[in-house]
């Protein structure tokens, strides 16, 4: 994958097999249909990937008539958000497996924007060819990383297949498509395949059932609706590099009864060894998250809601 500046857009190349094929961000002109196959009249939700994909998926069952602007890089996304290009955008935050995606720390860190929303994606992975194919002819296999770290257990039951790392979930189904080879695979989501008219050779074939993604739907902070149930609220801070100062800040948080529920450190960019601190609390009102912000500010060189808003729950969020 090339990279420039993130106010570029730059194509994306990609590697499929000994063919080279590249692909540019959406075109706002273009948006693709939801995964209804109903075009969308809501607003317009920018996400990283291809129609069909994970976050395509999540987006619509954050709201349901939305207009899918996809992109190829989560900068890119984001800067579309910040020049109201698009209404938001739908991102994954952390997985229950592979853990957080880091970028969209910073990302949500360096945009003037607040998280409105949040929710639970079951990650189901299937095994998707062209129609007409059949298991036996398949000698590879692409997907993102992330996905084919987590059917590990079906391609080692399956050493004629040999992995191949791809953008995007759903991308490496549109490509398959696209180029009509019987002999290739992908991983990726039913919604993939039904949208590419692409068949499933084998269905939930991740290592895990437990594998839940979190999404975050993202707004400009001037535009983002406060939800006055809100009972959690995500945050930024950085400390001074002293002995004492983090334990103050953390201690501060448990004083007034918060519940931590996930911490995370991400290196500040040109300062080694300094880091920013995101954090998840579990709140008992909206005014809590207030006076969650309040107590910290002393103890902290910089502090900065991410955003208030309804915890997503696994029982009900399993779509």
């Amino acid at each position: 994958m090339t990279s420039g500046s993130p106010h570029e857009k730059t194509p994306v190349e990609l590697w499929y097999g000994a063919r080279k094929h590249s692909t540019q961000d959406a075109s706002l002109e273009t948006i693709p249909q939801t995964l209804t196959g109903v075009p969308g009249k809501g607003m317009k939700i920018a996400i990283q990937g291809e129609p069909g994909s994970f976050s395509h998926e999540a987006a619509m069952q954050l709201v349901a008539d939305a207009v899918i602007v996809p992109f190829s890089l989560s900068a890119d996304a984001f800067n579309a958000l910040s020049q109201g290009s698009v209404d938001a955008a739908v991102v994954p935050i952390e997985n229950s497996l592979a853990g957080s995606v880091s970028e969209h720390f910073d990302l949500l860190l360096t945009h003037d924007v607040k998280v409105e929303r949040e929710t639970l994606l079951r990650i189901r992975h299937n095994l998707i060819a062209i129609s007409g194919t059949q298991i036996a002819q398949i000698d590879r296999v692409f997907s993102h990383p992330v996905a084919l770290a987590q059917c590990r257990r079906f391609l080692a039951d399956h050493p004629k297949m040999e992995a191949f790392a791809f953008y995007d979930t759903a991308g490496s189904v549109k490509q398959l498509v696209e180029l009509r080879d019987r002999h290739a695979a992908a991983i990726a989501s039913e919604a993939a395949a039904h949208f590419y008219g692409a068949q499933i050779l084998m269905a939930g074939i991740e290592d895990n059932p437990e594998n839940f993604t979190r999404f975050f739907l993202v707004r400009r902070t001037r535009d983002a609706i406060p939800d006055p149930r809100s009972n959690k609220i995500s945050l930024a801070f950085s400390v001074e590099n002293r002995p004492g100062t983090l334990v103050a800040a953390l201690s501060e948080l448990s004083t007034g009864g918060t519940n931590l529920t996930k911490i995370e450190s991400r290196p500040v960019h040109g300062k080694p060894w300094e880091y920013i601190f995101y954090v998840d609390c579990q709140i008992r009102s909206s005014d809590e998250g207030a006076r969650v912000l309040e107590a910290l500010g002393p103890h902290c060189v910089m502090v900065k809601e991410l955003g208030r808003y309804c915890e997503a729950l696994k029982e009900i969020k399993t779509a």
